[in-house]
């Protein structure tokens, strides 16, 4: 029984070791990415960084650069490069923040259109008391009620047609 604890335990000293083996290289944009895969062909040799221990460098048999076809170069230019790493993780961070931006303005809008609505329905109610030809009264600056006599009945429903027209679309 001493000897399978002794067992697990050398081997579970060993995971580190294994877990160590990794690559680190910069990318076209001189970002570090850090990888347990071997970089991509086009990474060349002086931009990796770091190689798991034992690994010697790559050789490139090719004398020659090859022609890329042309639908190859065009599939590649279509589709965005993919984040690798650690930078998944920013771009869903990013993602997530602009989808709340959004959310957030959409959300300003909804209350703009609201108020407009609000006040759409407010402009139509005066109106249509202007219209009517009721007696008019408002509050003067003494808190005494004073009844509007033709040029301010006009001057309000005139203001009240810009109302509308503005906010009632």
């Amino acid at each position: 029984m001493k000897i399978a604890h002794l067992l697990v335990l050398g081997v579970a000293c060993c995971l580190p070791l294994a877990a160590s083996a990794q690559w680190q290289w910069l990318d076209k944009d001189n970002k570090k990415v850090f990888s347990d895969q071997a970089p991509p062909p086009e990474v060349p040799d002086k931009n990796i960084l770091r190689r798991p221990t034992g690994l010697t460098p790559r050789v490139r048999f090719s004398t020659a650069p090859a022609a890329p076809d042309a639908a190859a170069s065009a599939a590649s230019a279509a589709s965005p490069a993919k984040p690798s790493g650690v930078d998944k993780d920013l771009a869903e961070r990013a993602r997530k923040a602009e989808e709340a931006e959004k959310a957030q303005k959409a959300a300003e809008a909804q209350k703009v259109a609201q108020a407009k609505a609000e006040n759409c329905t407010r402009a139509r109610q005066g109106k249509a008391t202007f219209d009517s030809g009721m007696r008019v009264a408002r509050l003067n600056a003494q808190g005494e009620r004073e009844i509007m006599d033709d040029s301010a009945r006009a001057a309000e429903q005139q203001r009240l047609q810009s109302v509308i027209d503005s906010d009632c679309k």
